[in-house]
């Protein structure tokens, strides 16, 4: 039977923080993870890994080295390539560049940290061993929803599409805030990208990421009771669901999905 492959697929996502322990006790309280140190002999230094209460593993954090001055606390994807000699070059051919070496982790996998024509930091990674099939709606803890803000959203969804494979699945006009192009694999929306405007022009392209919760006034309140900040929402979106976006007390932006308010 053939390999599954993941071409486009988020395999796992990570935060990379000055605190350690307390975004362990933070995304505890507010995501429900629960947050467990890896068994991975091959990891140099502390890695925490970020478990669903079912006990499956969905990402991991780790704290900034000292190599990493001046890099602020934030959430890194990590996309799949089936092979990452053939992602890496097709990336490059696109327009992207490094922002890290070549990374192999002994059992784990090849992996690298880019940047989009758009500026916006990503990594590629091609597993050891193939992940299990993706689910279909998100549970507690998981991955709901991706979103790009960048330069130019129809470049960025041209260079998505040629490196992964990505659908366009919807557009919805947002008035003055432009264009939300959604995007996708099988027809089923995965994110949405837009062109950053007004107030939002000066802020790097980045990626967001949002994690589902069961009911999302009582996670804003988590939030501001272990020490985050809302800075928007809570409110609910085209589609029904409620969604706010926050820091934590490191200062990662991140942001809450939920189906109930």
């Amino acid at each position: 039977m053939p390999t599954p492959s993941v071409r486009g697929r988020l395999l796992w996502f990570e935060l990379m923080t000055t605190d350690l322990d307390a975004a362990e006790r933070f995304y505890a309280a507010v995501v429900g993870w629960k947050p467990k140190a890896s068994n991975a002999s091959s990891m140099p230094m502390r890695y925490t890994e970020w478990h669903r209460s079912d006990g499956v593993p969905v990402g991991g954090a780790m704290a900034l080295t000292p190599e990493m001055a001046g890099v602020p606390p934030h959430w890194m994807l990590y996309f799949g390539v089936d092979s990452f000699a053939d992602g890496a070059a097709q990336a490059t051919k696109l327009g992207a560049g490094p922002l890290s070496p070549v990374i192999d982790v002994p059992n784990v996998g090849r992996m690298q940290t880019l940047k989009d024509p758009q500026g916006a930091p990503f990594s590629i990674y091609q597993p050891n061993e193939p992940p299990p099939p993706t689910e279909g709606e998100p549970t507690v803890g998981d991955v709901s929803w991706l979103e790009l803000y960048t330069t130019d959203s129809a470049a960025a969804f041209a260079f998505y599409r040629d490196l992964f494979g990505w659908q366009s699945t919807e557009n919805m006009d947002m008035g003055e805030m432009g264009v939300y192009r959604m995007f996708g694999q099988s027809a089923r929306s995965l994110g949405g990208m837009m062109t950053k405007m007004g107030d939002m022009a000066h802020m790097p392209s980045a990626w967001l990421i949002y994690f589902w919760v069961p009911e999302i006034r009582a996670a804003a309140k988590r939030v501001t009771d272990n020490g985050g900040t809302v800075i928007n929402g809570p409110m609910q979106v085209p589609g029904g669901t409620w969604i706010l976006q926050g820091t934590d007390p490191q200062g990662a932006f991140f942001c809450l999905n939920a189906a109930k308010e």
